[in-house]
């Protein structure tokens, strides 16, 4: 069974910084979380941030420069550092954990962020 729970959400005025958690754990192996994705009504999912084949991180262009995203990898856990934060940051942020080894995903059940203008 495997748990993608994330955390740190909440109400925020533009211009200030929230930080996301994002704890993977369960009974795959070598399932990591890898990339943040956010939603608003009515509208498809977007990326935000993910760690791509190389390594490296990949952003969306609206939130470079404003978030960072690291791993700790003794936690298994992926954070989202949000900076600067605009109203149109606004979103339910969601987690996607990857098993590499079966090739298959898993998504959290997302945290509410909220920025107030």
């Amino acid at each position: 069974q495997v748990q993608v729970v994330e955390s740190g959400g909440g109400l925020v005025q533009a211009g200030g910084s929230l930080r996301l958690s994002c704890a993977v754990s369960g009974s795959i192996f070598s399932i990591n979380p890898i990339g943040w994705y956010r939603q608003t009504p009515g509208k498809q999912r977007e990326l935000v941030a993910r760690i791509n084949s190389g390594g490296s991180t990949n952003y969306a262009d609206s939130v470079k420069d404003r978030f960072t995203m690291y791993r700790d990898n003794a936690k298994n856990t992926l954070y989202l550092q949000m900076n600067s934060v605009k109203p149109e940051d606004t979103a339910v942020y969601y987690c996607n954990a990857h098993a590499q080894a079966y090739g298959l995903d898993y998504w959290g059940k997302g945290t509410l962020v909220t920025v107030s203008s």
